[in-house]
């Protein structure tokens, strides 16, 4: 590996030069509200502390376990695929006036 001797390193990253462009940061100066949001985030699935799950979130999560079991129900059933078409719609329908209805 190749050492630069002291001398050589380019002057950009120097510490006094460094200060002349870009200006320390200040420590009690206040995180930008995006900065601040990242911060509250937890572990590995990043769910916000300051929020609670509304009414969309919970639709969104419910329906890909309502949709598997209306497909294994209609398949133990041998329901004909109209039928079964016909009831996805009605759930997919009913999840999207639950996640619009009310308030958030």
């Amino acid at each position: 590996m190749l050492r630069m001797p002291p001398d050589d390193r380019p002057r950009s990253l120097e510490r006094k030069r460094m200060e002349t462009i870009f200006a320390p940061l200040d420590p009690d100066e206040p995180l930008p509200r995006e900065l601040l949001h990242e911060s509250r985030r937890l572990g590995f699935f990043a769910i916000p502390v300051d929020r609670t799950v509304g009414r969309r979130e919970l639709a969104g999560a419910l329906w890909l376990p309502a949709l598997a079991a209306v497909l294994l129900l209609a398949g133990w059933g041998q329901l004909s695929g109209l039928v079964m078409a016909g009831i996805v719609g009605l759930l997919l329908l009913g999840f999207i006036a639950f996640a619009i209805s009310g308030k958030r």
